[in-house]
């Protein structure tokens, strides 16, 4: 059982330092954005729900409304999130991403995806192999531990 923690431990390092180095570019997009940890996690909601009525996202981001309204009316500014009537009731508000929105958390997320292809295109057929098999061993268990119950 200690060769298994030892290795646990051995992976769990090696990924931290892998991120530490793709981490380490400032020309990432997360850093250029200037957005607070609040606003950035607004736009992931947003970018995985999609619009939403404001107070199903001050729930998603367990806030009052009182500090959401800020958060958004901030967003607005930056032109990176919508407010619009919602069509069957006109008293809800909902909150979405605007195109300048959508294109920086898309230039976010997709930041890490090409320092990844450009870090696995070093690899020979047989090391990425190797590591594809890893990869689809650990969804493999992901999805058995929470894919079903939705759980994070």
């Amino acid at each position: 059982m200690a060769e298994k923690e030892q290795l646990i431990a051995d992976i769990m390092g090696a990924q931290r330092r892998l991120q530490d180095l793709i981490a380490e570019d400032q020309a990432d997009p997360l850093f250029s954005s200037h957005l607070t940890l609040s606003q950035l996690k607004i736009l992931m909601l947003l970018s995985r729900h999609g619009n939403v009525p404001f107070g199903e996202l001050a729930g998603l981001l367990g806030v009052g409304a009182a500090a959401l309204s800020g958060m958004i009316d901030r967003l607005v500014v930056q032109d990176l999130v919508t407010r619009t009537e919602d069509l069957h009731d006109r008293r809800v508000r909902r909150i979405g991403l605007s195109r300048s929105g959508s294109e920086l958390i898309g230039s976010i997320f997709n930041a890490g995806e090409a320092k990844m292809r450009t870090l696995l295109s070093r690899l020979s057929a047989e090391e990425l192999d190797r590591v594809a098999q890893a990869v689809l061993l650990l969804v493999k268990v992901a999805d058995e531990e929470w894919g079903r119950s939705g759980e994070a």
